[in-house]
């Protein structure tokens, strides 16, 4: 079967070594994955069948070996570059853990120590419980759940290639909302452009649902469910993904229908002040607790205290569902340094509840050696749809 791989091997080979290293200098004897961006990141492994329990192991001599239900075997056999692929058997009594104990064993990991990625989506409480009962006497753990998460932290060229083309899709999906937004529009028809827009260029589902709210539901930073048709004089409230082999680029904006209160009008204002404020303050060789520290300031001096978030974007890359968010998040007084390589979503939210008025921007950036580039083509001036 011939390979459906989005990088060449040679990148594969350099992720997985780069991890190799990191495993010995924390003096582990291999790593046990759950997260499924760990898994496509390292071989290229696509699917959703984590909501089951699967485990890809990788020895500290290299070796990977991926557990997983009989469905995703064809899956990794045609998406990765594993090939020693083990099936648990669905059944009444089933017990994949054993297995995983037997695997490492046979790995040769007895009496030593081995990463666990403890924080990730596949891995319930219920099934992480399974996971230490079948460590128990076998060997020695440690949360490792960082451990790949950093890495992908810097994207290579390549990465970057595909997460420039999700921006352009994402651009292609705001124009496309902008010309079906109007008086009248039902939210489910712009909904629809918009993904369509992602499709048709050959993008991705997103690693959760596209935010789309108008009336009271625009200022809700979250999906829910329930369309309606936008009123003679309204508010749009959009966040969303371009989406190119899982890299995410997001925009997000907030519309306004019929007319703009000059009360919105100084929101937006504000709200492109906090913006740029955000991205003078995101440099190369300086923590990333700046950035929302910058947006803070000047959303504060504009009255807007209230109003805004207690943070302003996070890191993007290859992630599967539920959520696009990466680690690490723009926050007071995070300090992980900016590097080049690194992509971030930078969001400005004002949600102001008593007066029921909504307004944000949001952009995806590439950290540079001199500062940052947007991504997205897209303005950021306020955009009214009367007709």
């Amino acid at each position: 079967m011939k390979k459906h791989l989005h990088f060449d091997l040679e990148e594969y080979a350099a992720r997985q070594t780069a991890t190799l290293h990191a495993l010995k200098a924390r003096n582990l004897d291999g790593l046990l994955m759950f997260r499924q961006e760990s898994m496509y990141y390292l071989t290229g492994y696509d699917t959703f069948g984590y909501v089951h329990f699967q485990a890809l192991f990788l020895g500290a001599d290299g070796h990977l070996c991926l557990l997983t239900r009989a469905p995703d075997r064809l899956q990794a056999e045609f998406t990765s570059v594993i090939e020693d692929i083990r099936v648990w058997v669905d059944g009444e009594g089933a017990d994949p853990y054993r297995e995983l104990g037997a695997i490492l064993a046979e790995r040769g990991v007895r009496d030593g120590r081995i990463g666990i990625e403890l924080e990730a989506y596949g891995l319930t409480a219920a099934k992480g419980l399974g996971v230490l009962h079948a460590l128990e006497g076998l060997c020695d753990h440690e949360d490792a759940s960082d451990l790949v998460s950093r890495q992908r932290l810097l994207k290579s060229p390549a990465e970057l290639t595909h997460v420039r083309r999700a921006a352009e899709l994402a651009d292609a999906s705001l124009q496309a909302a902008e010309r079906l937004t109007a008086p009248g529009a039902y939210e489910g028809d712009i909904l629809a452009a918009m993904q369509a827009a992602v499709f048709q260029g050959g993008g991705d589902d997103p690693a959760n649902e596209t935010i789309i709210g108008s009336g009271p539901g625009s200022l809700m930073c979250r999906y829910f469910t329930g369309r309606r048709h936008l009123d003679a004089v309204d508010q749009l409230t959009l966040e969303f993904a371009g989406v190119y082999r899982h890299y995410h680029a997001c925009l997000m904006r907030t519309l306004m229908v019929g007319r703009a209160a000059p009360a919105q009008v100084s929101m937006h204002a504000a709200a492109l002040d906090s913006m740029q404020a955000a991205r003078e303050a995101l440099k190369p060789g300086r923590p990333i607790g700046e950035v929302f520290d910058a947006h803070a300031r000047t959303l504060d001096a504009a009255g807007h205290r209230d109003h805004r978030m207690n943070a302003c974007g996070y890191s993007l890359g290859t992630t599967f569902a539920p959520n696009w968010m990466d680690w690490p998040m723009f926050y007071a007084g995070n300090p992980v340094i900016a590097e080049p390589g690194m992509v971030f979503f930078i969001h400005i939210i004002l949600f102001d509840k008593d007066r029921e008025l909504a307004m944000t921007l949001g952009q995806t950036v590439e950290v540079t050696d001199r500062g940052n580039d947007a991504l997205s083509k897209a303005p950021l001036d306020l955009i009214v749809k009367t007709a």
